[in-house]
């Protein structure tokens, strides 16, 4: 991974966006909860970032993937691309570079494609309400 070029590093994002989820980390186990709330750059229909060449000008804390910090984020899907390929994994059948379709992974449902809210529209306080097991359950 770490001898692609740009256009092939982007190339492995399957385009669920569940990347681009807010998430919960409990402060005494680590353990991460996703949320059904996406970052206020996303467009959540087609689960592509509005202005993806400035995102961490817009959003500081977005994490800009490389294969350097993969190993560090516990939190990447399972189904994500760079975390499989990261762990010596294959691909799902339903990702678009396997697949030869961009819109496979929506179709497979792995995507969160018109299912969550901005971020923008709750109270912080209230992101808990929001947990939702997207490795699993239907949200």
């Amino acid at each position: 991974m770490a001898d692609m070029d740009t256009a092939q590093w982007e190339a492995l994002c399957d385009g669920c966006a569940k990347c681009c989820l807010l998430k919960l980390e409990d402060e005494d186990t680590g353990e991460i909860a996703y949320t059904r709330l996406h970052c206020k750059s996303l467009d959540g229909e087609s689960c592509l970032c509005t202005d993806y060449a400035n995102r961490k000008a817009i959003v500081p804390d977005c994490v800009k993937l490389t294969p350097d910090n993969l190993s560090a984020l516990k939190w990447m899907p399972k189904t994500c691309a760079y975390r499989l390929l990261n762990e010596g994994k294959p691909l799902f059948d339903w990702h678009p570079l396997i697949s030869g379709d961009p819109n496979s992974v929506h179709e497979a449902g792995v995507s969160i494609k018109g299912r969550t809210l901005n971020e923008e529209t709750v109270f912080e306080g209230d992101a808990f309400d929001w947990i939702v097991d997207w490795e699993g359950n239907e949200p």
